[in-house]
């Protein structure tokens, strides 16, 4: 739904979260032009899966939705992740890492929040990653 969002710039509500898809979108940032290929993952992917994937990638949103303890849970394992496969030696075109933020998703969903505003900011600073909320 992020993704869709970001593209549409507006709020689908028959998006279907299990479902992977690129999205190839073009955006004026910064008074540049630049072309995206974003893969939004069904998020049920194997180690294997999920590390041929990172490699995919040139920037990640890490999201996690703040009413379910177990997709957080996740965000440090998987920005490990990133940053072990980016730093690769046998990653070509350098060692510079990727830029990555973390993501809290459905913030306006204050009665079903099973993580905190602080626990996401506290993971952020241990990361040393950039962080926001959105809904």
């Amino acid at each position: 739904a992020l993704t869709v969002r970001f593209i549409t710039r507006r709020f689908i509500g028959d998006y279907d979260p299990t479902l992977e898809m690129i999205y190839r979108h073009m955006a004026v940032i910064d008074g540049e032009m630049v072309h995206f290929e974003i893969l939004d993952t069904a998020g049920q992917e194997d180690s294997l899966q999920i590390e041929e994937k990172i490699k995919w990638g040139d920037g990640f949103a890490v999201v996690y939705s703040v009413t379910d303890r177990c997709s957080f849970d996740e965000v440090m394992r998987l920005c490990f992740l990133i940053n072990h496969i980016h730093s690769s030696p046998k990653r070509s075109g350098g060692s510079e890492q990727p830029p990555v933020v973390i993501v809290g998703n459905k913030k306006d969903l204050q009665f079903d929040r099973m993580v905190s505003t602080e626990d996401g900011e506290n993971l952020s600073k241990t990361l040393k990653l950039p962080f926001c909320e959105i809904s």
